[in-house]
């Protein structure tokens, strides 16, 4: 299977696998557990994809993303959502400027805090709809639109976002336009008993660990591009499309998905299904991904694409259970 990379894409593989084991080491300083998140952002972040982390307030969502980015020799910008932000507070604005010799009145671009390689939009959901949608052409395009004029993002670029649970006060679900444009939805739990004693002794000591920047720009763009190089078979590629054809009513062969499902996951989420597997291969020194590496990322790349009816809610029944029954019959 590792004909098919070239000499040198092998070596730039066996550099992404001690790379990302020397990225969750440094992590693994602040963050206790959660191992499995981890995973899904630094996939994200080889695969050009953006990740939305939900969960209760105080689950250490902002710490785990300004962790990630620390180990990371990238710019940084983090903007805290609310209710009064404004579509330039993100994205920037002209000011009208005059020059002192000619006084001549232009106007400049003040870029916003956008135009960096990571973003963090903490709490998302706190914002209305129209300050969220200032976000849309960023992360689809990788370039913002002011006055007329297309201004490019820098290179890599990569949204993490947090989300509180909707159902509290003072939060505006997301769009379903803005929800697809992230790779992965991902919940964070509470931590186990054994986590959280370790989570307590650590935040309550002097203990304040120093992150070392693992990877810089240049390399994350070449481990981006490697991840694109990786072959896939007809197969894998087969079973990617089929799972996510299968969470569409009127396409699907499950009853389940015909009887509660309104809208199910569109083509992104087949591209991303792949795009994973391959960045999960690379990640862990291979050089194919496999169907249970599609399978892997079901759950964290179909839930925010799929939108279930009133009767699912009546019944009780969950995008996870549909989910689940769709990998079943594949």
């Amino acid at each position: 299977m590792s004909e098919k990379l070239k000499s040198d894409d092998i070596k730039t593989v066996e550099k992404l696998n001690q790379t990302y084991n020397n990225l969750k080491k440094e992590i693994s300083k602040v963050i206790v557990g959660q191992e499995q998140v981890v995973n899904h952002i630094l996939t994200a972040l080889f695969s050009r994809g953006h990740c939305l982390l939900i969960g209760a307030p105080g689950l250490a969502k902002t710490l785990l993303i300004k962790t990630i980015a620390e180990a990371l020799d990238l710019s940084f910008n983090r903007i805290q959502f609310t209710p009064d932000l404004m579509p330039s507070d993100i994205t920037g604005s002209e000011i009208l400027e005059e020059d002192q010799l000619t006084k001549k009145r232009n106007f400049r671009f003040i870029k916003g805090p956008v135009f960096a390689n990571i973003i963090l939009a903490d709490e998302i959901n706190r914002t209305p709809p129209k300050t969220q949608s200032a976000l849309l052409e960023a992360m689809q395009e990788r370039r913002t639109t002011i006055g007329g004029v297309a201004y490019n993002l820098p290179d890599p670029f990569f949204v993490m976002a947090t989300q509180n649970p909707i159902e509290q006060e003072g939060t505006y679900p997301l769009p379903e336009a803005q929800l697809d444009r992230f790779m992965f939805n991902l919940w964070i739990n509470y931590p186990s008993l054994e986590e959280e004693t370790n989570i307590v002794k650590l935040t309550t000591s002097l203990y304040s660990p120093k992150i070392e920047k693992i990877v810089g720009q240049n390399d994350i763009i070449e481990f981006q591009d490697i991840v694109k190089k990786i072959p896939a078979s007809d197969e894998t590629i087969k079973f990617a499309v089929n799972l996510s054809r299968q969470t569409r009513p009127n396409f699907s062969n499950l009853s389940i998905v015909n009887d509660y499902v309104n809208w199910g996951a569109g083509p992104r989420a087949s591209q991303f299904l792949i795009l994973a597997a391959k960045t999960k291969a690379a990640l862990e020194g291979r050089y194919m991904p496999t169907e249970d590496d599609v399978a892997y990322f079901a759950l964290p790349t179909l839930r925010h694409r799929i939108i279930l009816n009133f009767s699912a809610a009546a019944d009780g029944i969950t995008v996870e259970k549909i989910i689940e029954e769709v990998l079943k019959t594949l």
